[in-house]
């Protein structure tokens, strides 16, 4: 089994502790079910939110889907003028017997303009 890093980001609203919460279970269940992960399939995620949003913890969205023994991290974006403001993003390390190639990193709602080199 490889360990791998997953991808993806997401665009909310405002800084609302709902937003934050509903937009990060959003993209951590996008980015196991575009990717056929189970959470026992990760080993850790790292969240950062934009300078802009202080209202919640998006690894409190995780937890309160069931990722309660899975090590989460939060850290602030560093903030660079004309950044893509309120955005949520994840790095994922999973393991997996899919290569890398196959792996789908999920942009989600305004963040899709982050990446739109990739498929969504």
């Amino acid at each position: 089994m490889a360990v791998r890093a997953v991808r993806g980001a997401i665009q909310v609203d405002s800084d609302d502790r709902q937003e934050i919460l509903d937009g990060s279970a959003e993209l951590v269940s996008a980015v196991l079910k575009r990717n056929d992960l189970t959470p026992d399939d990760i080993i850790s995620i790292v969240f950062t939110a934009t300078p802009d949003l202080t209202a919640e913890f998006p690894a409190y969205a995780a937890r309160l889907l069931g990722l309660t023994d899975v090590p989460l991290l939060c850290a602030s974006e560093i903030a660079v003028p004309g950044a893509l403001p309120r955005t949520l993003r994840l790095l994922a390390h999973v393991e997996t017997d899919r290569p890398r190639s196959a792996l789908r990193h999920v942009y989600l709602r305004g963040a899709s303009a982050l990446r739109t080199d990739l498929p969504q």
